[in-house]
């Protein structure tokens, strides 16, 4: 599975943001997707994830209330979303999508192995 994030930017304190992460087809169906983020120096963390057959998602405790993760079947192509608002500094970081099977759990990094280049998302205050 090829994955694509984009939408990543400048923007300041309070902004939003959508970052979309696309694959070709109906790629997705027994998947879990996934964002994470990476700030320099920091561990790469989850940010959220959804399970693509039922839709169940699942949110650091930092991304509830904030951010929402979302699903786009078309025909010819899948798309999951990330819906940031309330933007903070501390969000800065390069953030990517990845996916995984439906098995094990959906917070475990090592799970994902389906990783696509990150877009990178600077906070300003």
């Amino acid at each position: 599975v090829q994955l694509q994030a984009s939408g990543g930017g400048l923007v300041q304190a309070g902004d939003s943001l959508m970052l979309s992460c696309a694959g070709p087809g109906r790629t997705f169906s027994n998947y879990v997707l996934g964002w994470f983020r990476q700030a320099p120096g920091k561990e790469r963390e989850l940010v959220a994830a959804i399970r693509w057959g039922g839709g169940s998602t699942y949110y650091a405790d930092f991304a509830k209330g904030r951010f929402t993760i979302s699903r786009d079947n078309a025909k010819n192509q899948s798309t999951v979303y990330l819906q940031m608002n309330s933007l903070k500094p501390e969000d800065t970081a390069v953030y990517y999508c990845a996916a995984k099977n439906r098995f094990g759990s959906v917070y475990q990094i090592s799970e994902y192995d389906n990783w696509g280049p990150g877009t990178q998302v600077t906070v300003s205050s």
